[in-house]
């Protein structure tokens, strides 16, 4: 049994129906909307997130608002530990995973560069990393928390591994089609190279430590160190680009995420994970699977 599985139910109707996965997937949704709400309703009596000091203070404030409505869902339905934001070694994972994605996104950079696509012509605001690394924070906590802590997880207990991967991958690329100057190949882009590796990196971990870290990084280094456009939004950061070449090579006005580069790196490195999570015993079968063997 998974860690992240609650723990033999009692033999009722009520709990069985509640502890349904895709029942406790909706329920979950419900908690971290709330917890929206309530972080929109504090965001409201505070100054806009600007680039400032506060600003980051303010993200991490927000962040931890649906964080702290994660733990009460896994705390008061699945009444569960809440092993994905396990204390121990939180730390250690948190910053492999801030020092994965800051070099990730470097090699992309490096390759582009490299290509004559992205080339350095000033620098900007040191002031300017703050609105970058608020809306890293966001990005990354609140990202974290729905597709990998809620759908991947609770997909992954009733349908397995490699089919909850591919839906979770699919809708994270889907929900990047609502973002400025985005397009079908910058979707598919980011569901093969961030859907795939952000699950493979819960499925290595069975926590979120890591996925947040490196999501959070990745964000933070397009917009705020290298001054490129992130999922489509426009950012200032410390260094002023001048990027041209071919969308395949740049990503175009989407930014570095759709690019070539981007997709071969992160894909492959996301695939090193899922050999890695496959070589420990870590990928697991559909239900019926698993009760079938278990028969």
């Amino acid at each position: 049994m998974l860690p992240t599985e609650p723990n033999t139910p009692p033999n009722s109707r009520v709990w069985r129906f509640l502890h349904f996965p895709l029942v406790l997937l909706f329920i979950g949704f419900v908690f971290v909307f709330g917890g929206q709400i309530v972080a929109s309703a504090f965001a409201k009596l505070s100054p806009p997130l600007k680039g400032s000091p506060v600003s980051v203070l303010q993200a991490a404030a927000f962040a931890a608002l649906i964080a702290g409505a994660y733990v009460a869902f896994v705390r008061l339905i699945e009444r569960r530990p809440v092993y994905e934001f396990g204390a121990q070694g939180w730390a250690r994972e948190l910053a492999a995973g801030l020092a994965g994605g800051t070099v990730l996104f470097s090699l992309v950079i490096g390759i582009i560069a490299a290509l004559g696509g992205y080339r350095v012509v000033g620098t900007g605001a040191v002031s300017s990393i703050y609105a970058a690394a608020a809306l890293a924070i966001l990005s990354g906590v609140v990202e974290e928390i729905v597709l990998r802590g809620l759908f991947f997880r609770l997909l992954e207990r009733l349908l397995g591994s490699w089919i909850a991967l591919a839906l979770s991958a699919a809708l994270f690329g889907a929900l990047h089609l609502g973002n400025p100057n985005a397009t079908l190949s910058a979707a598919i882009a980011i569901a093969l190279e961030a859907g795939v590796m952000l699950a493979a990196l819960y499925m290595l971990t069975r926590r979120l430590w890591a996925a947040i870290g490196l999501h959070a990084a990745w964000n933070f280094a397009q917009g705020g160190i290298y001054g490129i456009a992130v999922s489509g939004f426009q950012q200032t950061g410390l260094l002023r680009p001048e990027i041209q070449g071919p969308e395949w090579l740049t990503g175009g006005s989407f930014g570095a995420e759709a690019s070539l580069p981007a997709v071969l790196v992160n894909t492959v490195f996301g695939i090193g994970l899922l050999v890695l999570a496959q070589r420990r015993g870590l990928v697991v079968a559909p239900l019926w699977v698993r009760r079938r063997s278990a028969a």
